[in-house]
């Protein structure tokens, strides 16, 4: 289990990078381990010095046991963290991306069928984001030199990305065509084996009469190559979220069933998704008999909060 909590070690914001693991199927886990242990603001995914957003880190397992963590600061940089011990020890840190003057934020690891670890991210204090992609032939010791996926003029923001079992890398992330604070919506993009990522398609356009906008999505791949996408949904583009869209994939990403709102996700008498400064953690899950989970939170300032859990599958 990876999370971040706000802990003021002397720098401009708080926040560390807290690790625990479970040898019991989560009956018990083991004391927090500290794995940034940095005055920077760990955890924190920065747009701009007063616009950030906290949960910006992710965790991932291949098939041998070896753990992947990747997380940024609000002072730009973009670190990643392995265990090949299943959490018993970890790795030095390893720099991969970001700075100060160009902040990466929104990290999503992934691995494929033959152990190789993937990353993608986005930066902050530029109207033209773009996302960026690396990946690992050396278990995460070394990364290759990033590149731009999908470039564009506007404002590309929170990727999520998943491997199938046939290795096909599928992306989707938030995208602001007017750039930052403006009206998005969700696109999606996958890579073959051994091929590039090709043009993005427009996962979200049918939710546009009733949203201003989509963005901050969670993808998964099941066991036998379906794709899950979630996003949050905002009535207004300025308003924080007040629903969940989804939409399912039978043919590894090719096509799309037509987008739905997430049943019971739409009750604002409980208020708006996510925390106060915080949409980048995942909410979807897929297990390998293709049941899926989504972990909701709901808030009404100085009225009450809810988390929520919801369970089915995607209707072929």
């Amino acid at each position: 289990m990876l999370w971040q909590e706000i802990i003021f070690s002397g720098g401009s914001h708080g926040g560390d990078i807290l690790f625990a693991r479970s040898t019991d199927g989560g009956r018990s886990f083991s004391p927090p381990r500290n794995l940034s242990q940095s005055p920077a603001g760990d955890g924190k995914g920065r747009l701009t010095a007063e616009r950030w957003h906290n949960g910006s880190l992710d965790l991932a397992v291949d098939s041998s046991g070896t753990l992947y963590a990747a997380w940024t600061e609000y002072e730009g940089r973009l670190w990643l963290r392995r265990s090949p011990d299943g959490g018993r020890s970890f790795s030095s840190l390893v720099y991969i991306a970001g700075s100060d003057e160009t902040p990466a934020r929104a990290p999503t690891l992934a691995i494929d069928p033959d152990g190789r670890a993937h990353l993608a991210w986005t930066v902050g204090e530029t109207p033209d984001a773009n996302i960026h992609y690396t990946h690992s032939n050396t278990s995460g010791r070394t990364f290759d030199t990033p590149r731009s996926i999908a470039p564009s003029m506007g404002h590309s923001d929170a990727p999520t990305l998943a491997i199938d079992p046939t290795g096909t890398r599928h992306l989707a992330y938030g995208e602001r065509p007017d750039g930052p604070f403006q009206t998005s919506h969700v696109r999606y993009t996958r890579a073959p084996p051994d091929s590039s990522f090709g043009p993005p398609t427009v996962l979200s356009r049918r939710h546009a009469k009733a949203y201003d906008s989509a963005g901050f999505p969670s993808l998964r791949a099941g066991p036998d190559g379906a794709l899950c996408v979630l996003w949050e949904l905002f009535s207004t583009v300025q308003g924080r979220p007040r629903a969940l869209g989804f939409i399912a994939s039978q043919t590894e990403g090719r096509t799309f069933s037509r987008p739905t709102v997430l049943p019971g996700s739409e009750n604002l008498v409980h208020g708006f998704n996510g925390s106060q400064q915080g949409l980048l953690l995942e909410k979807l899950a897929v297990n390998a008999r293709g049941h899926l989970v989504v972990v909701n939170s709901t808030f009404q300032p100085n009225t009450t909060s809810h988390i929520w859990l919801y369970h089915g599958h995607a209707a072929p």
